[in-house]
């Protein structure tokens, strides 16, 4: 997975950043990670300036003053990563929600089939979620469907958080005007690579929820990325 970074941004992940890295960095030996931390309480920064020592040439670590939400430490870590020369930036949960054997599916998918945006797909398939209460699943799943029902989007998973994209595309993207910071930020990614016309691909992967450290998701993320995508929507009719 030459020329390719992995972007995990922490808040509080003590208890997986290094198992997390050292799992991703053992499905190859070229692809790098960039850690984007607020500043965790909990010294997740300090843990990974120790990894840092044995990979120095592969490990880098952003430190922001203050939590400021995921869709911004997103932003920081996509500007970085443009201002070298990755071709392939994933974004990944530190909390092994999302299995590091599936990132060389998602490079292929931009590699070999093609893709500008590849996508870890949860629903593409039916529904691959484990460890997940029924109504947290029944949530994310009507909050696909119903994205995908304003949008027109013909994406199964369109909350995934699990995702490569081509470098082209982030290039493309003014990032600065990107507006949402919860989990609707990558609802709004993928809208406007749709409207772009890249080309989005979902490649089936089984979910997993967390066994260390505690979710982040709120009802303010929630009520963001219901009354956010209808705004979002019609923002991008009146510009047409």
């Amino acid at each position: 997975m030459q020329n390719s970074v992995v972007i995990i941004p922490t808040y509080n992940e003590i208890e997986n950043i290094e198992a997390i890295i050292k799992a991703i960095f053992s499905e190859s030996n070229d692809i790098h990670v960039l850690v984007v931390d607020d500043n965790s309480p909990d010294l997740t920064a300090l843990k990974v300036k120790e990894l840092q020592e044995p990979y120095s040439d592969r490990l880098f670590l952003e430190i922001r003053k203050e939590k400021s939400g995921l869709g911004t430490a997103y932003i920081h870590g996509f500007k970085w990563c443009l201002e070298r020369s990755y071709e392939y930036i994933f974004e990944m949960d530190a909390d092994f929600s999302h299995n590091p054997k599936d990132l060389i599916h998602l490079y292929n998918a931009c590699k070999i089939d093609g893709s500008d945006l590849a996508i870890g797909s949860r629903y593409v398939t039916g529904v691959n979620v484990v460890n997940w209460p029924m109504s947290r699943v029944l949530m994310s799943y009507l909050a696909s469907k119903y994205v995908r029902l304003i949008t027109g989007m013909k994406i199964h998973d369109t909350t995934a958080g699990f995702v490569c994209y081509k470098r082209i595309v982030l290039e493309s993207l003014d990032l600065d005007k990107i507006k949402f910071i919860g989990y609707a930020f990558q609802i709004e990614m993928k809208f406007k690579a749709y409207l772009k016309k890249f080309k989005i691909i979902e490649v089936p992967v089984i979910f997993t929820d967390r066994t260390k450290g505690e979710s982040k998701l709120s009802s303010g993320i929630i009520s963001e990325a219901i009354f956010g995508v209808i705004s979002m929507k019609l923002k991008s009719v009146f510009k047409k």
